[in-house]
C-alpha cells in the first residue's frame, strides 16, 4: 500500500481506535479512574477527514459511548458524568466547524489546482506520437510532490526547416524556475517556424531570456539546453552546457554526441563567450535517440551511486518509445527507491 493511502486508512480509522483504546481502559480500571472525557478525543479527530457527516455519526457514537460508560460506572448523572457528555458534545460541534471550513479550503485547492493543471499543459504540451519517420515519446517527472511541471522542459515542432526539439533544464526549482522555462519554449516555438538555421534558434533564445532577465526574472537563473534538428538520415545538435544525448544505433552501437567545446548555458551570453557551434550525427532508419536532463543520470541509490544510463540502455531497445520510457522510469524509481532530488525530462525519438 502507498504511503498516501496507509496515512488515510490511519487518520480514518483513529476516531475509532481512540475510543475504543478508552472503553476498554474504562471497563479494565473501573470507575476509580475516570476515562469519560476522554471519549470526546473521538470526534476531536474525526473532522481529519471525510465529511460533516461522518463526524456528526462519530459525535454521535461518542455521545453514546459516554452514556454507556457513565451508566455503567454509575456516573451517569453526576457532575462528572453530565461534564463528560457536555465535552463530547461541544468537541462534536467545533468539529462540524472545522469539517465546514476544511471542506472550503479543499474547494477553493481543487480550484487553483485546475487553473494550475490547464497552464502546465499550455506550458509542456504533449509531443505528437509521429513526426514524418520518427516516433517521439516523452516522460517528465517532478520532484515536487503532485507537481506536474517544474525546472525542466521539453518541446517537439515540425518545422518547415525539420522536426525540432529541445530538452532543457533550468537552475533553480519552484514557481521561478517554471517562468523561466515558460520564456525558452515560447521563444522556441516561435523561432522554430521564424528561422532556417538551427544556430539562428538557438540566438533567438538567448536573447528572449537575456531580455526576461532584464524585465523582470532573477539575473542568476541560466538553463542548459540540447537543440536538435532531424532531416532526412541526420541530425544535428546544438548543445548549451548540456548533458549529452544518448544516441543508439540499430545495429546496437551507443554514441553520445558530444560537442568539440560546450558552450555556457542560456542566460550567460552576458559575458560575450562564444555561442555554441552545431554538429552532426548519423541518425537512420532503427536508430534511437534519447534527450534527457541531469536529473536522470544524477539520481541516485541508497549507497550514492548515480543511475547507470549507459548499463540501462538496453531496456530502450526493441519497444516502441512509449513502453520503453515507461519501463525506464520503473527501473528509475528502483534505483533511488524513493522520490526524485531532482526533475528529470525524458525525450525519445526513433527513426522508423
Amino acid at each position: 500500500m502507498r504511503p498516501e493511502n496507509c496515512r488515510a486508512t490511519l487518520l480514518s480509522s483513529l476516531p475509532f481506535l481512540v475510543m475504543a483504546v478508552v472503553t476498554v481502559a474504562d471497563l479494565a480500571v473501573g470507575p476509580a479512574v475516570v476515562f469519560l472525557p476522554l471519549v470526546s478525543l473521538g470526534p476531536a479527530f474525526a473532522p481529519l477527514v471525510g465529511s460533516w457527516r461522518r463526524t456528526a455519526a462519530v459525535g454521535g457514537l461518542a455521545l453514546l459511548l459516554c452514556a454507556t460508560l457513565g451508566w455503567y460506572n454509575g456516573l451517569l448523572y453526576t457532575q462528572r458524568g453530565l461534564t463528560s457528555i457536555a465535552s463530547v458534545l461541544g468537541v462534536t460541534a467545533a468539529g462540524l466547524l472545522a469539517v465546514s471550513l476544511r471542506q472550503e479550503r479543499e474547494a477553493e485547492l481543487d480550484h487553483v489546482r485546475s487553473i494550475a493543471e490547464t497552464a502546465q499543459r499550455a506550458l509542456l504540451r504533449p509531443v505528437p506520437r509521429t513526426a514524418g519517420k520518427v516516433r517521439l515519446a516523452v516522460c517528465y517527472m517532478s520532484a515536487v510532490v503532485e507537481a506536474r511541471i517544474g525546472g525542466d522542459l521539453y518541446e517537439v515542432i515540425a518545422s518547415p526547416h525539420g522536426l525540432r526539439v529541445i530538452v532543457g533544464d533550468v537552475q533553480g526549482k519552484g514557481l521561478e524556475a517554471v517562468e523561466t522555462a515558460a520564456v525558452v519554449l515560447g521563444a522556441f516555438r516561435e523561432a522554430c517556424l521564424d528561422e532556417a538555421d538551427l544556430a539562428a534558434v538557438g540566438s533567438r533564445l538567448e536573447r528572449a531570456l537575456e531580455h526576461a532577465l532584464e524585465r523582470q526574472l532573477d539575473d542568476e537563473k541560466f538553463v542548459t539546453a540540447v537543440l536538435a534538428e532531424v532531416m532526412d538520415e541526420n541530425v544535428t545538435f546544438l548543445n548549451y552546457g548540456h548533458p549529452a544525448p544518448l544516441l543508439m544505433h540499430a545495429d546496437g552501437v551507443l554514441t553520445w554526441p558530444e560537442p568539440d567545446s560546450y558552450a555556457l548555458p542560456l542566460g550567460l551570453g552576458v559575458h560575450n563567450t562564444s555561442p555554441p557551434k552545431p554538429y552532426c550525427a548519423p541518425f537512420r532508419s532503427g536508430d534511437e535517440l534519447l534527450l534527457y536532463t541531469d536529473g536522470l543520470t544524477e539520481a541516485r541509490d541508497a549507497e550514492g551511486r548515480f543511475y547507470p544510463l549507459a548499463e540501462r540502455a538496453h531496456l530502450l531497445k526493441g519497444r516502441d518509445p512509449e513502453t520503453a520510457l515507461r519501463v525506464l522510469r520503473q527501473d528509475l524509481f528502483q534505483h533511488v527507491s524513493g522520490p526524485l532530488q531532482d526533475d528529470a525530462a525524458l525525450l525519445m525519438l526513433r527513426h522508423a
